[in-house]
């Protein structure tokens, strides 16, 4: 990662199986079982790395969606994100957000 990129820390959540196959906000199909994310901000096709402060395990996202909208949080991931990080049993916890690559749809940062 690159010095002074844009880091976030916060509580994520997941979404998957009631969301499998909609449209995301980027207009790509959801699959639950992806690397993919929603954030409020960052412009779609940025890539995270998203870490669980709690177990320190870490995942690379996309971000295809907008959201989420529960107060509080910083960060949607998938079903598939979500196991990986460790998310799935409590459904929260919090993380850092770094981003690594910005997608094409705007500048650095975006928090």
């Amino acid at each position: 990662m690159m010095a002074g990129a844009p880091r976030q820390i916060g509580i994520a959540s997941y979404y998957g199986r009631e969301h499998d196959g909609r449209r995301t906000a980027s207009g790509e199909r959801f699959d639950m079982g992806e690397m993919t994310a929603a954030h409020r901000t960052l412009p779609f096709g940025t890539r995270v790395r998203v870490t669980n402060l709690g177990n320190g395990r870490q995942v690379v996202v996309t971000i295809n969606d907008r959201g989420p909208w529960k107060k509080g949080r910083i960060i949607d991931v998938s079903y598939g994100a979500a196991k990986q990080l460790g998310l799935v049993g409590p459904g929260t916890a919090r993380v850092r957000v770094d981003v690594l690559q910005n997608g094409p749809a705007g500048p650095s940062g975006g928090f």
